[in-house]
């Protein structure tokens, strides 16, 4: 049987069916969830503003107006459930720009994590031909793709730097940003990272984004990596070689992704699953029911009054 004639015939199967009624309150919620724009699934959250703690006075940040946060159930909750990405430990947040939805063809977000690797040091910071540097996270993408099929990802290619790394030693800050391209994915990700040393490891900020909003991302991260600060006691000047554990690796392997080479290149951060899974998402009107299922659930969970 065509394609054709087999669609044709459940078209006519359906007809022909006795059409199933609603009860009256299920045919309510299905409308209530069916309007559901992205403003009302931003509306479920419960955003923070202005100054945040993270991970228990391990460090600030002093969002700019432009930026909003979610605590780290609710980012589990937006990368897991609304974006489809796999199971992962609790992050320290994430952070999304106030004037786009979520849910929306132009979302992006920035996902921050703590990597308690040891204390990076930066004496390479400016020796490191970034050239060379690039060429050779190529080439270890390449070997990797085989093992990255195997396990259900799409493979990956290191187009270039979409912003070669800069590192401020007075405030011991990073940032570098990948352009990269998935197998099957109509546009290149890019793949911006900021980093801020402390004593211990090492603070992550992570977007992904499609390549054409480079001129929102950039600035945006720029911001950002001005606004995080460690706090005292976890600061990079607060390290003691009698107590504290040395990374393996300095700037260059920081940059070249040794804290998340383990199972693949990208193990551990948000990465471009974000970019190359947000298609999955397969209307409002299913995150509307997904949602309405949550609070209809809690309150049902709710003790009477």
């Amino acid at each position: 049987m065509s394609w054709l004639s087999a669609s044709s015939a459940i078209v006519l199967v359906a007809a022909v069916q006795e059409p199933e009624v609603p009860e009256p309150q299920e045919a309510e919620e299905q409308e209530e969830e069916a309007l559901m724009t992205p403003e009302d699934v931003d509306a479920q959250f419960e955003w923070h503003t202005g100054k945040v703690t993270l991970g228990k006075g391990l460090a600030t940040l002093d969002l700019p107006a432009e930026f909003r946060y979610l605590d780290p159930p609710a980012t589990k909750l937006v990368l897991e459930q609304l974006w489809g990405n796999p199971p992962a430990d609790l992050t320290l947040g994430m952070v999304f720009p106030v004037d786009t939805p979520i849910v929306s063809d132009e979302s992006w977000g920035v996902v921050l994590q703590f990597e308690e690797c040891g204390y990076v040091s930066d004496d390479d910071a400016h020796e490191i031909d970034y050239d060379e540097l690039l060429e050779d996270m190529q080439d270890g993408t390449e070997d990797e793709n085989e093992e990255r099929a195997q396990a259900g990802y799409d493979t990956l290619e290191i187009v270039g730097w979409a912003a070669r790394p800069s590192y401020d030693a007075a405030k011991h800050k990073l940032l570098w940003a990948k352009e990269l391209q998935f197998s099957g994915a109509p546009v290149r990700t890019l793949n911006y990272d900021v980093r801020v040393l402390g004593r211990r490891g090492v603070l992550s900020m992570n977007a992904v984004a499609s390549m054409d909003q480079i001129d929102e991302v950039e600035p945006g991260m720029s911001a950002l990596l001005e606004a995080v600060h460690f706090g005292e006691g976890h600061r990079y000047e607060d390290f003691d070689s009698k107590l504290d554990e040395v990374a393996a690796f300095g700037i260059g392997g920081l940059i070249a992704g040794k804290l998340a080479l383990k199972v693949g290149l990208f193990k551990g951060l948000l990465a471009a699953l974000v970019a190359a899974k947000k298609a999955v998402i397969v209307g409002v009107a299913a995150i509307g029911a997904f949602f309405a299922k949550i609070f209809r659930r809690k309150k049902a969970e709710a003790p009477a009054s």
